[in-house]
């Protein structure tokens, strides 16, 4: 008998992009411009929660390998087409979640980021996450967390506070909206909030010393919502 779907698994089944601000081609490379500067060097990555690999054909020529890996089908069948298109020949696609990759996986890496997914963990998954990552990590490697929901800000963004229009008709739209969303997942058995959990830096951080990593902090350029932990 097959493992029972998560409801983020179910809900991913048949998506085809990630979830970014923009799917231009010229914002998806500034963003991976950032994301680069961050993850600061290192010759092997491993991207978890690729998706649709938008930002991992972006990575591809700055490491010797790259290996990529999501839950979805549909989405590494997107990356394929991606990587295919670009010619990249040194990134391997892997169907797993957070809970099969590490038992996937045959090498250790300088760099294991996920960008826009711990959202959809848990505490306590985050915590095996970056305990399993630990041990596939090399000498003097980091674990990025990209593109974190910051608990302060997210309910600041959706109701539009951030927005260029923002007043009180579009207040009491967004907040009614809100509403509405809620209630009809409730009646679809859907997720409440498709961007999944807010997660507190002291939380991370925490989970980073509980396993002999420090932990940095830095804002996101792109989403005024977001932020970035960088373990090591």
């Amino acid at each position: 008998m097959s493992k029972p779907k998560s409801v983020w698994e179910e809900f991913f089944a048949d998506k085809r992009s990630g979830g970014h601000r923009s799917s231009a081609e010229e914002f998806i490379l500034k963003e991976a411009k950032e994301k680069l500067f961050h993850l600061d060097g290192g010759e092997r990555l491993l991207d978890f929660g690729c998706g649709a690999g938008e930002l991992l054909v972006y990575y591809a020529p700055e490491y010797e390998r790259l290996v990529g890996a999501d839950f979805s089908a549909s989405m590494l069948e997107e990356a394929g087409k991606r990587i295919i298109e670009k010619k990249h020949e040194n990134i391997t696609l892997i169907l797993a979640d957070d809970k099969t990759v590490w038992e996937k996986l045959d090498s250790s890496f300088d760099r294991i980021t996920a960008a826009g997914v711990i959202q959809y963990l848990t505490d306590e998954e985050v915590d095996n996450f970056i305990a399993n990552a630990s041990k596939h990590l090399n000498k003097g490697g980091k674990i990025i967390l990209f593109d974190l929901l910051n608990p302060r800000l997210y309910p600041l963004w959706k109701i539009g506070l951030f927005s260029r229009d923002f007043g009180c008709w579009n207040l009491f739209r967004k907040i009614g909206f809100e509403v509405f969303t809620i209630i009809s997942a409730i009646l679809k058995n859907r997720p409440k909030d498709i961007l999944g959990y807010t997660h507190k830096p002291c939380t991370i951080e925490n989970i980073a010393n509980k396993h002999g990593f420090g932990m940095e902090y830095v804002q996101s350029m792109y989403y005024e919502y977001k932020y970035h932990a960088i373990i090591s």
